[in-house]
């Protein structure tokens, strides 16, 4: 994943597809699925975001933000036992976070074995959950605010 943020930021890019890898976005982005990114997007909290990790520069992480702070962003997974947000590694700078996720594209699960080809109704059923834009979710941006 950081290879393709670093070769779309070079080519100046404004839009890419990155697969999730990881639970910490459940229920808003699941393993495996795909999101669509937008560099140089203005943030603001609410938003779910591609940041790098503040320890681990080579490490990018999706998270919300929940706050502005003093100093950068205040940014929380929206999966409470996954971690490794704000609460382990404190504010992220303004300059690592590096774009806003504007959509999100479901991966198909597979169909259990013997089970054949899947109807047209199924397929037109999961092509239209599938594709769905990632708002900002101010409420979600409240409730971290008051633990």
């Amino acid at each position: 994943m950081p290879e393709a943020i670093d070769e779309a930021r070079g080519a100046r890019v404004p839009f890419q597809f990155i697969e999730v890898d990881g639970p910490s976005m459940v229920p808003t982005l699941y393993h495996g699925d795909w999101m669509l990114v937008q560099y140089g997007a203005r943030v603001r909290p609410g938003d779910v975001v591609v940041l790098r990790h503040p320890f681990q520069q080579d490490l990018l992480v999706v998270k919300r933000i929940a706050e502005r702070r003093d100093g950068g962003w205040w940014v929380l997974g929206d999966s409470p036992g996954a971690g490794g947000d704000s609460t382990v590694y404190g504010v992220v700078p303004d300059e690592l976070v590096l774009a806003k996720v504007r959509g999100r594209l479901r991966r198909r699960r597979p169909w259990a074995e013997g089970e054949g080809q899947r109807s047209v109704a199924a397929v037109l059923s999961w092509a239209l959950a599938a594709v769905r834009p990632v708002l900002s979710d101010r409420s979600a941006s409240r409730r971290f605010r008051a633990r």
